[in-house]
């Protein structure tokens, strides 16, 4: 897999500048449409509306000279003594520690977060309520005094008639003595 991807990095590396700047500005392919570099096959589409497509195919590397570059191996492993690898157990048990105690600490700063933003929410609730209680009172009160006194009006406006229509009949009654 490596040495496909390294031999199509190459390869991309060598492809002419050119004919990729020129296929850009030719809207139709050119009748050849299969390019060949190398071991490396280009073919050109005209799958898209939008540009031009390109199919790179890759041929098998059947030359292994040692002045080609080889897959990079991995590093032979070295025999590690007891010591050591104690020492690295026990780094890496650390490692795992301080690693569980940061995720610790910041699910203990999440949670406290979530508590202190549950308690302004509840808080706030609270003096919503408060307030809420509060204006209803006031109005209720403010309705009640308005409710008194316009009792209190409609009172003072029905003893002024009575008073009138005690006069009245007072007139009416010294005019019936005159009179009569």
């Amino acid at each position: 897999m490596s040495s496909t991807v390294s031999a199509y990095s190459d390869k991309i590396k060598e492809m002419s500048m050119l004919s990729l700047i020129c296929s850009c500005f030719y809207s139709q392919p050119h009748p050849n449409s299969l390019y060949q570099y190398g071991d490396m096959e280009v073919k050109s589409l005209n799958k898209r509306a939008s540009g031009q497509a390109f199919e790179i195919i890759l041929k098998a590397p059947a030359d292994l000279s040692p002045d080609r570059p080889q897959p990079l191996l991995s590093a032979p492993k070295k025999d590690l003594s007891p010591d050591e690898l104690q020492k690295r157990l026990e780094a890496a048990e650390e490692r795992r520690k301080s690693q569980e105690a940061l995720v610790l600490k910041q699910l203990a700063e999440k949670r406290e977060h979530e508590r202190q933003v549950l308690h302004k929410a509840v808080e706030e609730n609270n003096n919503f309520s408060k307030m809420a209680e509060e204006k209803l009172n006031y109005k209720m009160e403010v309705n009640k005094e308005n409710r008194e006194a316009q009792l209190n009006a409609l009172k003072q406006r029905l003893r002024a008639k009575e008073i009138h229509a005690a006069e009245v009949r007072r007139n009416k009654e010294l005019q019936a003595d005159l009179c009569g």
